[in-house]
């Protein structure tokens, strides 16, 4: 009686153990700085979606190619960065980062002269090249810098601060974009430049921060190794983590596509909600998302992150039901349920996919940033079933999704090495 009471050592942890290496405290926390950086730049774009909408004219798909140029940079940069990464270290890649992001930003003030959407993607897609060395870098360094065993959990407070960037997006965006009451398209073109110059100003601090902070050099293999650097096609060959990298992919996308059209999806189904107090809305989301991060940092030092993750998405690709069910504020409140469950998702998903992968834990990481793509597609597929059947069929496409990162979590989720130890699944 008393033994059936006792969970399963993949359930439950009875002596956690410490979450950052004592010498590691400073790095570690100006590595989960950046991680709010790239909350903030990820979730001004929802905001530029509908805003193009309103200023051009453009349908839902084609306002889509926001989130396309962004995650398409990531496609592209992602390789190159984990080999920058592999010849010059993680200091020198987050730097180059840094540099690239604060010049994206900037490149909106002659966008408000040039004033063509084009040259707007363009400056996305640069910010995109920047963010992809900052994740391909800091996701893998925050995992890290500690017990191999807390690395979900390391990672996930980490990210608990990229939720903290996607709460002031919109509501920096709403205030400072969705709230300019100028009649003329330049005026409302120039709105966009103000919150860019006062990111790539604090971008610019941040880089210089690291510049003249010294950073130790981490070595993976030290773990674990499946060779010296192993090769992407040998990556590949690991189960879990060729699963993660369809997983990530996956997960990114349904993020992306719920993010991109929230503020949609309001006024259509709320109608007497304008797309500035819709963006409130959306920012609103953003508490959820980030309370779920600190509480699933919290309670991953008792239960296995696998399983939480699993369980979460499930709970995910109900709520999408109800969501396209378009109840009013019934449909609101499983999208707030939706974001405190994707909360844990992204971090949990990294650093699975990465568990012992020793020397190969740098390509590792640029694979699974290269992932990000997924946020390209979404919001197109997602924007062209919207025009054809409506904003709340849409979401059928994040309901797909999440059932996949279930059956992942459940099924695919254990490294080899973790399976060796525990035994085979039940």
């Amino acid at each position: 009686m008393i033994k059936s009471l006792v969970m399963s050592s993949d359930t439950i942890r009875r002596h956690p153990k410490s979450l950052v290496t004592r010498s590691f405290i400073l790095p570690f926390i100006l590595v989960t700085s950046l991680f709010f950086l790239w909350g903030l730049a990820h979730s001004l774009l929802d905001v530029l979606n509908k805003h193009f909408q309103d200023i051009l004219g453009i349908t839902k798909s084609r306002s889509g190619l926001v989130q396309a140029a962004l995650y398409g940079g990531y496609f592209v940069m992602a390789i190159p960065a984990g080999l920058f990464m592999n010849r010059l270290g993680y200091r020198k890649g987050i730097i180059t980062g840094l540099l690239l992001y604060a010049a994206g930003a900037f490149l909106f003030l002659p966008a408000t002269a040039i004033q063509t959407f084009e040259f707007t993607l363009l400056c996305l897609f640069i910010i995109a090249c920047g963010l992809t060395f900052l994740e391909t870098a800091a996701n893998p360094y925050s995992s890290v810098l500690g017990p191999k065993e807390t690395s979900e959990q390391r990672l996930t407070l980490s990210q608990s601060f990229n939720g903290l960037g996607w709460i002031i997006g919109p509501a920096l965006g709403g205030m400072l974009i969705l709230g300019n009451n100028q009649e003329t398209q330049t005026n409302k073109f120039a709105s966009m430049a103000l919150p860019y110059m006062l990111i790539g100003g604090v971008v610019l601090v941040i880089a210089f921060l690291f510049f003249i902070t010294h950073l130790p050099d981490v070595h993976e293999g030290e773990y674990d190794s499946h060779g010296d650097k192993g090769s992407y096609g040998g990556l590949l060959k690991v189960r879990h983590f060729r699963y993660a990298v369809i997983a990530q992919f996956l997960y990114v996308a349904a993020q992306t596509g719920i993010n991109s059209f929230f503020i949609n999806y309001v006024v259509e189904t709320m109608p007497w909600f304008t797309p500035e107090k819709a963006a409130y809305l959306l920012s609103f989301g953003f508490v959820f998302f980030m309370a779920g991060r600190f509480l699933g940092s919290l309670f991953m030092s008792w239960f296995s992150p696998r399983q939480m993750l699993g369980i979460y998405a499930l709970v995910n690709t109900g709520a999408m039901v109800l969501v396209m069910l378009g109840l009013g504020w019934p449909s609101i409140i499983a999208l707030y349920l939706t974001y405190f469950c994707m909360s844990i998702m992204f971090p949990t998903i990294f650093a699975l996919g990465l568990k012992d992968l020793g020397g190969m834990t740098k390509r590792g990481s640029s694979v699974i940033v290269m992932t990000i793509v997924g946020g390209a597609v979404c919001p197109v597929i997602m924007g062209r079933i919207a025009d054809l059947s409506g904003m709340a069929t849409g979401f059928v496409v994040p309901l797909i999704c999440f059932a996949f990162v279930a059956w992942y979590a459940f099924f695919r989720a254990k490294s080899n090495a973790s399976v060796a130890q525990d035994g085979p699944s039940r």
